[in-house]
């Protein structure tokens, strides 16, 4: 029998939920089917008030914690802060990790068959809107009969998803966390968006999105856009740490005629080339585009306050000082409009050198301020709980 470290869920196996309810989608398309993939880490309490969603980001998916019985022991990928004795306490929670519509592990998608042309989705895959994934995460939580989560809890693109929640089914939401998110993007970040996808679509294997149907795989183009997304992830202390001006191959000796590498070079290449077999090309456009499409308050005259005033769970919103794509200050707005719209909230700012990628990796301060908002969640719970056995 396989061995896991200590605070890990061990082995977990991915559920499929499928929906015969068309799905009205933002953009006014509808899916008349589809289905969602995910995975759990706990035990449902009786009343069902124990739920923690998580939402992933850019390129994550339902793998949020555990192992894969018979694979090489890789976890999930939040699975530092998921797990028993963990910030989000799998030995009090009930954890649902969603793989998002237009995924592209298993969740509805451009590598999905579309059953009207008996032809995968590809680029004629709906575009997405946040809200899209807020409403398939819906369905999914009306269908487990949890009518309110505990928290909702997401970096990044997750980040948005849970404040989307929080101001579209204010009562189905006791607590959100925002990490390492935004109110909406940059047009420096939507230009970093843009370059990627210009990169993929650029390929000569791309054909318009259709390259399932030529047999093909755009994987230059990706690798390229992965590259260009990886760097923005980490800072550059983080890099200058890690790697220097270091070289992998070659010298600079006079003389040495040898093709000079340095180790970013080889880093970001192998990166770039590892994700180009593990992601979908359209899935990457598409999960972007949606990125750029997020704005929080656009129907609420563009006034995040007033977006914000719908809500009535409490707020934990963190950031990380060497993240430059997602800055403290997108944080700090996000902050500030909830203590305009006087709801609860509280605020951290974390020490970093690893940049975006902060929220995903160890970090004592991070961890410490999670877990004390997730334990107050369980106090809360049990309170609520307390409270309604008196009743009876």
């Amino acid at each position: 029998m396989a061995e896991f470290p200590q605070g890990s869920v061990g082995l977990v196996q991915p559920q499929t939920q499928h929906f015969d309810t068309p799905l009205l989608l933002a953009n006014g398309r509808v899916l008349p089917e589809y289905q969602i993939v995910y995975e759990t880490y706990g035990q449902l309490n009786t009343d069902k008030s124990n739920a923690v969603l998580i939402c992933h980001a850019l390129s994550g998916d339902h793998h949020a914690a555990g192992f894969y019985d018979g694979e090489e022991a890789q976890p999930g990928w939040w699975n530092n802060y998921i797990g028993p004795g963990k910030a989000i306490n799998t030995d009090d929670f009930f954890v649902i990790s969603i793989n998002n519509l237009g995924g592209c592990n298993g969740s509805t998608g451009p590598l999905t068959v579309n059953k009207e042309t008996g032809k995968p989705w590809g680029a004629n895959f709906p575009t997405l809107r946040v809200r899209d994934w807020v409403e398939s995460q819906r369905h999914l939580a009306d269908l487990l009969g949890i009518e309110c989560w505990a928290a909702i809890v997401g970096g990044s693109l997750g980040g948005m998803q849970a404040m989307r929640w929080a101001i579209e089914y204010p009562e189905r939401v006791g607590h959100c966390i925002a990490i390492a998110s935004a109110l909406k993007l940059t047009a420096q970040n939507i230009a970093f968006n843009e370059t990627a996808r210009q990169a993929i679509m650029a390929d000569p294997e791309f054909f318009g999105g259709n390259y399932n149907e030529r047999g093909t795989i755009p994987r230059h183009g990706l690798a390229v856009a992965r590259m260009i997304g990886h760097i923005t992830y980490l800072s550059g202390d983080g890099m200058g740490e890690k790697f220097g001006r270091e070289l992998r191959s070659g010298s600079f000796s006079l003389g040495c005629n040898d093709p000079l590498e340095f180790e970013i070079e080889s880093y970001l290449r192998y990166q770039g080339a590892k994700f180009s077999t593990q992601f979908d090309a359209n899935t990457y456009i598409l999960m972007t585009r949606a990125l750029d499409y997020f704005d929080l308050a656009r129907e609420y005259q563009d006034n995040a306050v007033d977006a914000f005033s719908r809500a009535t769970c409490k707020f934990l919103v963190i950031s990380f000082t060497t993240d430059w794509r997602f800055s403290p200050k997108r944080s700090k707005e996000i902050v500030q409009a909830l203590l305009h719209a006087k709801k609860s909230v509280s605020y951290a700012e974390i020490e970093s050198s690893y940049g975006h990628d902060a929220f995903l990796v160890p970090n004592m301060r991070y961890n410490a301020v999670f877990s004390s908002f997730m334990k107050n969640i369980t106090v809360d719970i049990e309170r609520c709980n307390s409270s309604l056995q008196g009743e009876h």
